[in-house]
Order: structure tokens, then C-alpha cells, then sequence
């Protein structure tokens, strides 16, 4: 007689244990977004985020290299990560971006720890190189233009993790055909190459249906897209358009326009289509015309004030923002005296800016006969700083009494106690929350402005008027092309 066997207990599930990614990044809302795309990326490969370094198996930096200084961060934050690495062995490292297209084999010479370098080209590639590495050893593959047969690495057809539900930002095009000579990013992201305008609003669309509510137009000359796809005219008006009347999208932003391709057409959109915010990032760079012709911006000073006239005689209560740069190679005291002058005159909501870096490979670094003294430019950024700040804190204290409109953004990152939001035209809004704790982030409310700061409003609640649209957050897959 045959004796059956024991039934052996059905042993419970136990979840595979999933790898944790961290990615951290350095630089532009550019390298924001592609940060997003590799978080995507590293989701579908069946990783978790991890809440900080200790918790990671694997740490993407994602980096800039318009300036030195993002250099200098990016090679001290892996040097950290040493230590790290010995303590964990099966730790993986991946520097990807521009930083990255730019060294190439660099980054390994200084910091041999790194598992993976990767350039702007074939992010896409970013999880197949970590499990290269893990099988092979470290590797290095940067290209030198984009993949052609890599299509998904420019039109992200990928399941981008959104930071914010209910904002996104959306890359129209990649790259830069201008040759401003103290600027390397068209060494390392190439040349100009525009997404199809069906592509675009096709992912916005996608955006809306999510319950995002706000997006970001990204590109390195906003103004130029579309200037490769056809010979008639930039399509950038058109795109405005098309994305501004897709249904769920109350606010439509645009970073960044070159002064000397900011066209008639675009401005009349900026001002016909509601969902355009009243908003406008013109980067001047230097008011003296004969720096501007040594940086080679294609204006001159009197051109830029010209066309910042039109957009703000077009645009009711439009906020205009800026990029400066102090101490460019040759910038004599009548030069900077200059770039005072049209700073004053223009009247900007705010400013960002610069210490000229070097940046190897550009016109301007070649000019170290011409370089201009630290100290001369210390004391040139504090003067032409205490002139932004004074236009900035006059033109907000003129927004004291008015009720703005808000997207909540969350609490305080210095006061938790009290909400942020952003108004149409970005400027940032402090206010007390409701007894009830405020609204959501993502939610739209009106607060009445009592307080102004060059950097900031302070406002009290008075009703939310609309609440938050997104849902949980979900990964949005976006189509590519047929073409």
C-alpha cells in the first residue's frame, strides 16, 4: 500500500524586494524635466524611490554645466559618495547630462566609484547601461548627436514621474542654433531639433486628463520651435494656441524666449489666449551694446526695449523676469554703467543673476587677456543686485490691496505654519491657512495682498475657488509619433 505524502503548507507570498533609486539634480527646469523622464524610466524597470542616500541602491545625478560652479558641486557630491559606495558594495552611481557630455571619461578619472556616465543623447538608455554595469563593469557611453533610431530619447514617450501632480512641464524642443559665446550648451545638447506640434498637444492633453492644471513650455529658444519642422515661419504663436485651448489647463508658461526672435505673432497670443499667463522671461544679459555684440545676442540694448514695450503694451499686467551676467571678458565701468541704466528703464519683477564662467570650448573663454577682476565684479553684482531688488520690491508693493489668483504650491518651506501659492504672473504668495488647514496643493484660491518683499507677497485666504483636479499620482506614458 502506497502512503501518501504529507501535504506540504502553502508557504505566504513574500514581495520581491525592490531596488531604490535617488535622483538628484543640478541645474534648469530642463534638467528638472529630464529628471523626471529617468524617474519614470527607473519606475518601469520595477525600482522604488528611496527617501534619501542611505536607503538607495542606485543614485542618478542628472547634471548642468552652464557654470562652473554646478561643476565644482557635482564632483564634490560624488566624493561623498565614496564612503557611501565603500559601505555599500553593491551600491550603482550614474552621472548623466550635460555635465556628463561635456567630461565624458573625466568623470571617471575623478571619481572612479561612478558606475555609469551617460550624455544628454540617449537618456533613454539610462537602465539598460545600469545593468550593463552591474554585469560587466562601468561604463561610459556619451554620443556625440542624437540616435535618429532612438526616438523616445527626444519625444519622451516615457512614464514621466511628475514632482507636482498638478503642474508639468513639457519639452518642445531640445537644443540651441545660436552661438552666444559665453554659452556651451549647444556643444552638449546640440543642435535645435522641434517635437511635432500633434505630439505636444497630444501630451498635454494626456497632462489634463490627470488633473494637471498648469504647464511649462521648455526649450533652450522657445521662440525658434518649429523653425526645423518648416521653412515658413516659427510655429511657437501656433503652439501657444493649440496648447492654451486644451480643455483642464488654466495656465500655460513658456521658459526660455530669445530677445531677438520674440515675434509680433507670439506676443498677440500671449495676449489673446486666456490660459497664457501674464508672464515673460526675457534674458538680457548685458545693457551695453558693445558687450552684446561680444557675447553675439543678435540685439542691441535700445532692440530689447523696444520689444519688452510691445509685450507689455499687449499684455495687461504682464511680469517680466531677466538673466544678467556681471564681468563678461572686456566689461569696462561705462559698460556696466550701461547695463544699470537698461536694468533701471526696463523695471523687471526680478532678476537672475551671474558671475561670468568660463566654460571650455566657448568664444568667451578664450578671452582670459580680458578677464575681470573678482573684486570688480563683487562690488558690480551687489550694485546691479540692489537695483533689481528695488524694481522688484516697487512693482510688488504696486500689488498691495489687489486679490490675486493662487495655485496653492503646499506649506512654507521656512514656515510650515503658513501656505505658498503662485499667482498667474509666478510671483510667490505667503498667506495664512483656514481653520480647516487651507486648501490642497493644486488647489486655486483667491488671497487679498497686505505685504510685499522684493522676492515675495504676503496675502490673507479669502475663499478657495476651485479644488485640486490631479488625481493620485500616475505615470503618464505619452505616444510617439509616426513620424
Amino acid at each position: 500500500m502506497t502512503v501518501p505524502p504529507e501535504p506540504v503548507a502553502a508557504l505566504p507570498y513574500t514581495r520581491p524586494v525592490a531596488r531604490k533609486f535617488l535622483v538628484r539634480t543640478f541645474g534648469c527646469q530642463m534638467n528638472e524635466h529630464d529628471s523626471e523622464r529617468l524617474a519614470g524610466l527607473l519606475e518601469a524597470e520595477g525600482m522604488e524611490q528611496a527617501q534619501g542616500l542611505d536607503d538607495a541602491d542606485v543614485v542618478v545625478f542628472n547634471t548642468c554645466c552652464i557654470r562652473e560652479n554646478a561643476d565644482n558641486r557635482l564632483y564634490g557630491n560624488l566624493g561623498q559618495l565614496k564612503e557611501l559606495r565603500d559601505r555599500k558594495p553593491g551600491l550603482q552611481i550614474a552621472v548623466g547630462g550635460c555635465l556628463a557630455q561635456k567630461d565624458r571619461e573625466l568623470v571617471r578619472q575623478r571619481a572612479p566609484h561612478v558606475d555609469v556616465v551617460f550624455g544628454t543623447h540617449n537618456l533613454a538608455r539610462a537602465p539598460e547601461l545600469l545593468r550593463k554595469a552591474a554585469a560587466e563593469g562601468p561604463v561610459v557611453e556619451v554620443l556625440d548627436a542624437p540616435d535618429p533610431a532612438a526616438a523616445a530619447d527626444q519625444a519622451p514617450a516615457l512614464s514621466a514621474v511628475r514632482e507636482l501632480p498638478y503642474a508639468g512641464w513639457v519639452t518642445i524642443q531640445t537644443g540651441c542654433d545660436n552661438s552666444c559665446a559665453f554659452c556651451i550648451v549647444p556643444s552638449v545638447r546640440g543642435p535645435e531639433v522641434s517635437r511635432p506640434m500633434e505630439d505636444l498637444v497630444g501630451e498635454v492633453q494626456l497632462l489634463a486628463r490627470r488633473g494637471v492644471v498648469e504647464v511649462t513650455l521648455l526649450g533652450q529658444n522657445v521662440n525658434s520651435y518649429g523653425r526645423d519642422l518648416t521653412r515658413r515661419r516659427p510655429l511657437f504663436a501656433d503652439l501657444l494656441r493649440a496648447v492654451g485651448g486644451v480643455e483642464g489647463i488654466r495656465r500655460v508658461r513658456f521658459t526660455s524666449p530669445h530677445p531677438k526672435d520674440l515675434r509680433p505673432e507670439t506676443i498677440a497670443a500671449m495676449a489673446e489666449v486666456d490660459a497664457v499667463c501674464e508672464q515673460l522671461h526675457l534674458p538680457l544679459q548685458a545693457g551695453s551694446d558693445r558687450v552684446l555684440a561680444a557675447m553675439r545676442r543678435g540685439y542691441r540694448a535700445e532692440r530689447y526695449l523696444e520689444r519688452l514695450a510691445a509685450a507689455r503694451a499687449a499684455v495687461p499686467d504682464l511680469a517680466v523676469t531677466t538673466d544678467l551676467i556681471v564681468g563678461f571678458p572686456g566689461e569696462t565701468e561705462d559698460d556696466f554703467a550701461d547695463t544699470l541704466a537698461v536694468a533701471a528703464e526696463a523695471d523687471f519683477d526680478s532678476a537672475y543673476t551671474f558671475i561670468f564662467s568660463p566654460r571650455p570650448g566657448t568664444r568667451a573663454a578664450a578671452m582670459e587677456d580680458r578677464f575681470v577682476p573678482p573684486e570688480v565684479i563683487a562690488d558690480r553684482f551687489e550694485r546691479l543686485r540692489a537695483v533689481v531688488e528695488r524694481s522688484a520690491l516697487r512693482r510688488h508693493q504696486a500689488r498691495i490691496g489687489r486679490t490675486e489668483e493662487v495655485l496653492v504650491e503646499g506649506p512654507s518651506r521656512r514656515d510650515p505654519a503658513m501656505q505658498t501659492g503662485r499667482t498667474r504672473q509666478g510671483k510667490l504668495v505667503h498667506f495664512a491657512p483656514d481653520a480647516a488647514g487651507g486648501p490642497a496643493p493644486g488647489a486655486f484660491c483667491e488671497v487679498a495682498v497686505g505685504g510685499a518683499a522684493p522676492h515675495f507677497l504676503r496675502g490673507t485666504l479669502v475663499r478657495q475657488t476651485a479644488a485640486p483636479a490631479h488625481r493620485r499620482r500616475i505615470p503618464i506614458r505619452v505616444p510617439v509619433s509616426a513620424a
